[in-house]
């Protein structure tokens, strides 16, 4: 279990985060959320044991962060958005010098049993002998977290581990950050919320430097629930005739319409799903070319936390 009470860091009169307090339960995967300057990145780091707090306490499995930090730095695997590998060694040998170097968690005798255990987890089997540097990039970031969880910690920080990858690499990755919970915590900060949403057990959003919402996911996302879906719909009709088809009352809250020559574009803001819309549209007979949703759940309770 992770136990944050009253944490602060501060540069100067600056409060980058203040009065942070919560608690994260054993075999979680936990989306970490902010605006850029939010904080995030500072309490990552004091997470990570790479910076000081100005007050307040850290303790992982009642490791203290001030009072013993070998021990705590002991139950932590971090891996930043640029992993730290060595490009031009191979997958096997780069482990195996990391767990030498870094000294604690894996003796020498069981380091190859411990290799195994880590390649399987992280879907690296077959890439044991590959030079780093040719790998693919979903396979870099697997390496990158190999390396952090190789000496058992408690807690896994992955920053940004699904930044640049292709939709394919995405759910393998996702599959890789599900498997680590059975040993570990894990602790996700990442910009696709879509993802967020797929891959985290609970959420924490930072604003300003305090922690505004905290919870399991379904839970948040519930209390955001839509009562308006906006969207946008480009449609093959005239102007004026769309806006006689889109005054109705029950349905359509507003409505902006833009023309573009052979079709117009229309902002709606609706009070039941989109589905009711097109097939109003289409028993009108206007052809309807596209239809997206403008925000997703997720994004609509991060605004709401971040607007205020």
């Amino acid at each position: 279990m992770i136990k944050v009470n009253g944490l602060s860091r501060y540069y100067g009169d600056f409060a980058a985060i203040k009065d942070l307090s919560f608690e994260i339960k054993n075999n979680q995967v936990v989306g970490f959320l902010g605006l850029n300057g939010a904080g995030k990145s500072t309490t990552l780091k004091i997470l990570a044991g790479l910076l000081s707090p100005s007050g307040g306490s850290v303790q992982i499995h009642e490791k203290d962060l001030l009072t013993a930090p070998a021990s705590f730095r002991k139950n932590i695997g971090y891996l930043p958005e640029d992993a730290p590998l060595y490009k031009d060694m191979t997958v096997s040998d780069f482990l195996t010098y990391l767990a030498k170097i870094r000294g604690y968690g894996v003796p020498p005798d069981n380091v190859q049993d411990r290799m195994k255990f880590v390649l399987d987890v992280c879907q690296l089997k077959g890439m044991e002998h590959r030079i780093i540097d040719e790998l693919s990039l979903g396979y870099k970031k697997r390496v990158g977290i190999a390396q952090a969880i190789f000496h058992r910690p408690r807690l896994v920080i992955l920053d940004e581990p699904i930044s640049g990858l292709d939709p394919k690499q995405i759910v393998e990755m996702r599959q890789v950050i599900r498997k680590l919970t059975k040993d570990a915590i894990v602790l996700l900060s990442s910009h696709n919320l879509n993802e967020i949403a797929e891959t985290c057990d609970q959420l924490m959003v930072l604003h300003q430097g305090e922690l505004v919402a905290q919870g399991p996911t379904e839970q948040l996302l519930n209390k955001s629930a839509q009562t308006t879906f906006n969207v946008e719909a480009t449609l093959i009709s005239n102007e004026q005739n769309l806006e006689e088809v889109l005054n109705i009352p029950n349905l359509v809250l507003s409505c902006k319409l833009s023309n573009n020559g052979e079709t117009t574009t229309a902002k709606l803001s609706l009070s039941s799903p989109p589905e009711n819309l097109v097939a109003h549209l289409v028993q009108k007979g206007v052809g309807v070319r596209s239809i997206t949703t403008s925000i997703g759940e997720l994004e609509q309770l991060f605004l709401s936390l971040t607007q205020k």
